[in-house]
């Protein structure tokens, strides 16, 4: 079985002089771009460089960078060495980095300039980190350079042997304890993404596909692994509004973008206001649109459609675990039942079961599990949390589903309590944790509401102190000092936390509670 390393240097054989990547930034009206050969060429000359100062097989190298061609460059040239990269959330904190660096016990970290300052913040606390190596233009002392750092490395492709089963990626996810999971995935399971991407949305050499989703994720970059497998082009747009799109559509020649839900609202929104005019732009050359990461409602896909009637579309359901999207996915031939989340992907199985993992009936309720080449190689130093997860082959997902007649999926409801907004996951434990250390707040619970634009936005119910006074404001500021943009409430409730006999939070009573009103 090839590997996505070898598909890049398979590109740079048939392909050597055709655009391979192109990267733009609007607001500065930046454009760059790189040829198969030039692409590869580089990855090489980083996994050449890691490999100079001791990076091995099975070594672990942070990978925390904004979208752009460098990251997809440091990403091959990490996992062409035989290390496993550790791609971190652009939103995460200080906090956040200290933690996933101690759990990989991470030799070597490529960041971005934006990330210095929250990796100085906890660097004297590290000890396995080695080396420091920047993308940007200014770099602190102790810290090296990225392009002087690889400049004077062979272009040549090293001889290192990777076998399917070898570990090349840590992504780090979370559970409703909030406290972020390491998820080990192989060189097959990379493979298995590209494999069922282009079964699903049949890439060929003349597609673009445009990348607007951080590539940190385990979604956007496992699409395009679709377009690299036949060396189909792949554009770079670093900054989302709906002129973007439309203008990088245009001028760029795209035919696949992958949207999150709030995206697609914009647009809509910008079309449904005249703010963008469908008939200013040629889009004739933009065959499909798909969305995953969260809910998606069918109202949303019925407006795209009555402005879009030609294009394809396809809902995209998947998890971390799973190596990203694809497990299930409702395919463009079956619009007919947006609503659901499909049918089990291509080299995937699903089932839905009860609590002793047996088939329940269809139509009922149960919890989704899935099995195929994608499934993760395990909970990185969590062998207990891998043997609860994966069970004969089968992954069992967290999410609760029903089957129609025809064998179609629909999600139900999360299992546990993640809250998906905009397609970013925020974990409530997690943000409940930080709340608690507030000295005037007594209790708190976080849950999520339905938000028209995000699908879901957090919201704080926030039991003060017997005897203190707290404002709104004043939880806003904490908010903002100690969790990343994404996670901090947007609304704020002061209200008592009802809590059951053993301790827990009834978070059903609060959902009921307050689901309705805020919406």
């Amino acid at each position: 079985m090839a590997s996505i390393s070898g598909m890049l240097a398979e590109n740079a054989r048939i392909y050597p002089d055709e655009i391979a990547l192109v990267e733009l930034k609007p607001s500065s009206g930046v454009r760059r771009e790189i040829t198969w050969q030039e692409f590869d060429r580089r990855v090489n000359r980083v996994c050449n460089a890691l490999m100079g100062i001791g990076i091995h097989k099975g070594d672990k190298v942070i990978h925390w960078m904004m979208n752009s061609i460098n990251w997809l460059v440091a990403y091959f040239g990490i996992i062409r060495t035989g290390a496993w990269a550790v791609p971190l959330s652009f939103r995460f904190t200080s906090r956040d980095f200290k933690y996933c660096a101690e759990i990989a016990e991470a030799k070597a970290i490529i960041l971005g300039e934006e990330f210095v300052e929250r990796v100085e913040s906890v660097r004297c606390e590290l000890s396995s980190i080695e080396r420091y190596i920047i993308v940007g233009q200014n770099t602190p002392g102790e810290m090296e350079n990225f392009d002087n750092f690889i400049a004077c490395a062979s272009p040549n492709r090293a001889d290192v042997e990777l076998d399917e089963e070898d570990g090349c990626g840590l992504y780090f996810t979370s559970g409703t304890t909030g406290a972020p999971k390491p998820i080990l995935l192989t060189h097959r399971n990379m493979v298995c993404a590209a494999v069922t991407e282009k079964a699903h949305h049949y890439q060929r050499h003349e597609d673009n596909f445009v990348l607007l989703p951080p590539l940190y994720h385990t979604g956007a970059k496992m699409h395009w692994f679709g377009n690299l497998m036949v060396g189909g082009k792949a554009t770079i747009l670093t900054e989302f509004s709906p002129l973007n799109v439309f203008e990088t559509v245009e001028r760029e020649r795209g035919t696949i973008v992958w949207l999150l839900v709030p995206w697609v609202h914009d647009i809509l929104v910008a079309l449904d206001k005249g703010e963008l005019k469908k008939e200013d732009y040629d889009l004739s050359c933009w065959r499909l649109m798909h969305i995953g990461a969260q809910p998606v409602p069918p109202s949303l896909v019925q407006r795209w459609k009555a402005y879009f009637p030609e294009m394809q579309y396809d809902t995209n359901y998947g998890l971390s675990e799973a190596t990203g999207p694809g497990c299930v996915h409702l395919g463009i031939e079956n619009e007919r039942k947006v609503g659901a989340i499909g049918k089990a992907g291509f080299n995937w199985e699903v089932r839905i079961v009860n609590e002793r993992g047996e088939d329940v009936v269809q139509g009922e309720v149960g919890e989704l599990i899935v099995k195929g080449c994608g499934v993760m190689k395990g909970y990185y130093k969590n062998p207990e949390k891998t043997a609860e997860t994966i069970k004969d082959g089968w992954l069992y997902t967290g999410d609760m589903a029903r089957m129609d007649d025809e064998g179609f999926i629909y999600l139900v409801d999360r299992k546990k309590d993640v809250i998906v907004s905009g397609g970013e996951n925020i974990y409530p434990a997690e943000v409940e944790e930080i709340l608690h250390s507030h000295p005037k707040i007594y209790d708190v619970a976080v849950i999520g509401v339905p938000d028209e634009r995000l699908g879901e936005i957090p919201v704080a119910i926030i039991d003060v102190r017997p005897g203190e006074t707290l404002t709104e404001f004043e939880v806003t500021a904490f908010c903002e000092q100690n969790l990343a943009r994404y996670c901090r409430p947007r609304r704020i409730i002061f209200d008592k936390v009802p809590r059951n006999p053993t301790g827990k939070i009834e978070k059903p009573k609060l959902r009921q509670k307050f689901g309705t009103c805020l919406r």
